[in-house]
């Protein structure tokens, strides 16, 4: 079953390029880091387009881009995402409120991929060290 993309490789929308990690929040909606495309996209239940909630403006260091987002978590005490930016060597806390950008809150970090526990603590994969 195909749950997001489905539609080939791609910058369009409907499409998705080098997706990596995701996650599914308690409504059943889908954020997937979209590592090609250097944006993070929700595809909301029966959805047939995502949404760019996150990057989207091309490959860059500025706090509203990405370059090369390969994984993404949902926060619930502060209902942001939290994002490894992989090839700005940072992690990114975005707001899920239609923030128009984020905000680096670890540098310096090879980050592949992350979690967080029940009580807010992150952990992460540094793949330089």
């Amino acid at each position: 079953v195909v749950v997001a993309g489905g539609n080939s490789f791609g910058i369009n929308i409907n499409q998705l390029c080098n997706p990596w990690g995701f996650r599914i929040d308690d409504a059943q909606t889908v954020y997937i880091a979209d590592c090609g495309n250097h944006r993070i996209v929700e595809w909301k239940c029966n959805a047939m387009m995502s949404q760019i909630v996150a990057g989207g403006n091309g490959e860059g260091q500025g706090t509203n881009q990405f370059y090369w987002p390969t994984d993404v978590i949902i926060d619930k005490k502060t209902d942001s995402l939290i994002i490894c930016d992989y090839g700005n060597k940072r992690v990114v806390r975005w707001p899920r409120q239609r923030s128009t950008s984020g905000e680096v809150i670890i540098s310096n970090i090879a980050c592949y991929g992350l979690t967080i526990d029940n009580d807010g603590f992150l952990y992460l994969v540094d793949s330089d060290k």
